[in-house]
């Protein structure tokens, strides 16, 4: 539901100075690329730039809500699920509560919930910067049968509360949606108040947002987007997780125009002391506290990712530059970093070639989809992924995931762009290679 995506946005760019001025933002570019993502059902969603506070570019593509054959286009007003991005701004309001001396980074987790384990060692600072060792309760199997169902705060702490710790607090770093939950829920305690009230009073009305707040139940109404999975049939509903759930870790709900907002407050201080974004900003074992950072060529950028149900999002900032590009997406295969990567090549006037996605228009022999159809497992990986037939295509899915759709580029060959992944069946025995970020894992039907 809420996860870190790979640090794919820098690796993607190998760009020169970065110098250059708003105004010859080549914006008949990157309508080109966000439409024709829109038009090949690659993504469909919202980006918005930013510069010196001021936003250079915005532009709505796809559809807000499908309905059958029924489309209702996005616009800059649609709001989007942001999942994980929520982390940034709780890590705000933690920090914002260290200043008031409400608590310190060394303040214990047993001060507010003894029942999790490890509390007594476990400090906000591990929170806060993915430390704690509490295990990561989106991971398990069960997660699945009540992410859309309500839970209290006493039922999610008793879930958080039952497996014991990862590892020992404070001796390596590993993301964990708990961690957030909690801190969340410590919010509530210190500011006596609901979360959604104290992220609208601590940052929002800080920050001058117009369309974000603390999520519920998706309605048309509020121009609020529902999410969808691409199948070869078209856009299907995902599954709406109820926002009872993330809290403080993935329920808040925004617009990119509205995350370069926060973004820019955030870094231009109009939220927290320069020594608390310090702190956000140092870096243990690849993470930061409540943020991200990524080498830009010669300039740094800190960032975060989201996902919950089919949404995705990321908010990314260039402190040098003053340069923030948010993107929000509600459906679609293609990387939203590629998009991200994209949008800032194009800004800085370096050389970006549109994407073809002209079909390869390779059609599997249904005899070949009937024989890669099954479970499969493979010894170098605890996890076992069942191919099953989906039109002229296949659908995979790995244990305890959700299902995703392959798409047919050759002889025994498919691939899934959202996450870089390349699968290859074997044509002479009942296996298949999963080929994904350089790794190369060999799998066997059952």
């Amino acid at each position: 539901m809420l996860h870190r995506s790979t640090l794919a946005l820098a690796a993607l760019l190998g760009i020169g100075t970065l110098t250059t001025s708003a105004q010859t933002l080549n914006t008949a570019k990157l309508d080109s690329l966000l439409n024709s993502l829109a038009a090949n059902n690659k993504l469909m969603g919202s980006l918005a730039l930013a510069h010196e506070g001021k936003v250079v570019y915005s532009h709505a593509f796809g559809a807000a809500r499908v309905t059958g054959t029924t489309q209702t286009p996005a616009t800059a007003a649609t709001r989007y699920r942001i999942g994980s991005i929520t982390k940034v701004f709780t890590g705000v309001l933690i920090f914002q509560l260290i200043e008031e001396k409400k608590l310190t980074l060394d303040t214990k987790l047993a001060t507010f919930f003894p029942q999790i384990p490890n509390a007594a060692t476990i400090t906000i600072d591990q929170l806060l910067s993915h430390h704690s060792g509490i295990h990561n309760f989106t991971n398990d199997p069960a997660f699945g049968g009540y992410m859309t169902q309500p839970k209290t705060q006493a039922e999610m702490l008793a879930i958080m509360a039952q497996p014991a710790p990862d590892f020992a607090p404070g001796t390596k770093g590993a993301y964990s949606n708990s961690n957030f939950v909690l801190l969340g829920y410590i919010v509530e305690k210190l500011t006596k108040m609901p979360y959604a009230q104290a992220l609208q009073k601590r940052i929002v009305a800080r920050a001058g947002l117009k369309a974000t707040y603390y999520g519920g139940k998706i309605a048309a109404q509020k121009q609020e987007a529902h999410s969808y999975k691409p199948t070869p049939t078209g856009w299907q509903p995902d599954a709406e997780s109820d926002m009872s759930i993330p809290g403080g870790a993935g329920a808040i709900v925004a617009t990119p125009t509205d995350l370069t907002r926060f973004m820019e407050a955030l870094f231009g201080g109009k939220l927290l002391a320069a020594s608390s974004l310090a702190a956000m900003q140092e870096v243990r074992d690849g993470y930061g506290r409540a943020l991200f950072v990524a080498p830009f060529n010669e300039k740094t950028m800190y960032w975060h990712n989201g996902g919950i149900d089919s949404f995705r999002a990321t908010a990314n900032y260039l402190p040098a530059d003053k340069l923030a590009v948010a993107l929000c997406s509600n459906g679609g295969t293609y990387p939203i970093n590629d998009v991200a990567a994209a949008a800032l090549t194009i800004y800085f006037n370096k050389p970006y070639q549109l994407p073809n996605f002209a079909a390869t228009g390779y059609v599997p022999a249904p005899a070949d989809l009937y024989r890669y159809a099954g479970t499969y497992a493979s010894p170098q990986l605890p996890l076992k992924i069942t191919m099953t037939r989906a039109g002229n295509s296949l659908q995979s899915q790995a244990a305890g995931q959700s299902a995703f759709p392959l798409e047919p580029v050759g002889a025994g060959v498919f691939k899934f762009e959202q996450a870089g992944i390349v699968v290859e069946f074997a044509a002479d025995k009942p296996t298949f290679t999963l080929k994904q970020g350089g790794g190369s894992y060999v799998f066997t039907k059952e």
